[in-house]
């Protein structure tokens, strides 16, 4: 995508105020500097002199079903628009997507250092989530799970599974496909009903409910961070 875009949904600035950022050589992209126009993946880091001495804020928040991460369309309203009315946030916006019709954690954060580590599709960071299904699981559904489902051509990687009653269950992937849970438990037979996200990597959901956030800090931020060989 284009760096502007990315910029605006990365909460930093908007596209034409990004623009003139970059014009100014106020931007860099993974330490370089950034051109007007340039094609981006939501894996860089983009830094802004000037801006990057904020505080930095990181942030565990709920996204509700029905919620959408970044560039909303019509009749649709995004993490941004939910929270507008906070004054607190210091520009902290979501890294990374959750589904539309998805629920969970999603971390929030003004600091573009984590961006590229903890999107790196190689890193092999762990994310778990709760599902329920249609109908009632076995024990060979979670084994298949968990030993990789082949969905259009593409074998998953090793998965957690653990069961928590007969139609819900845990799975802890380190990867994220498109859409790929629905797409795995369709594959053996099985339709999501719920799918909520509660850990990312060393940060957990916990009491939080839809809509709500806490503030990353002391022990459980420099380990989050250490984890993302930022400190």
């Amino acid at each position: 995508m284009r760096i502007n875009k990315l910029m605006a949904d990365r909460g930093i600035a908007s596209r034409r105020e990004a623009d003139a950022f970059i014009a100014a050589g106020k931007v860099k992209v993974n330490g370089k500097p950034a051109v007007v126009g340039q094609q981006v993946n939501e894996t860089d880091e983009i830094s802004v002199d000037g801006l990057d001495k904020q505080k930095k804020i990181y942030l565990a928040y709920y996204k509700g079903r029905g919620i959408i991460t970044h560039s909303p369309g019509a009749n649709e309203t995004d993490i941004k628009t939910q929270l507008s009315a906070r004054s607190d946030l210091g520009g902290a916006s979501p890294v990374g997507r959750l589904d539309k019709d998805s629920e969970g954690l999603m971390i929030l954060s003004n600091d573009g250092r984590i961006t590229g580590p903890l999107l790196d599709p190689n890193a092999k960071h762990e994310k778990e989530y709760e599902v329920s299904v249609d109908k009632p699981t076995k024990g060979s559904f979670l084994k298949r799970l968990e030993n990789g489902v082949n969905i259009e051509g593409y074998t998953t990687k090793p998965a957690k599974a653990k069961r928590v009653s007969d139609t819900r269950f845990s799975l802890t992937l380190t990867e994220g496909k498109k859409h790929q849970i629905r797409r795995m438990c369709a594959a053996l037979g099985y339709q999501v009903q719920n799918l909520k996200r509660v850990r990312i990597m060393t940060i957990e959901l916990g009491k939080l409910k839809p809509n709500q956030y806490r503030k990353i800090t002391g022990a459980e931020l420099k380990k989050f961070l250490a984890s993302l060989q930022i400190i």
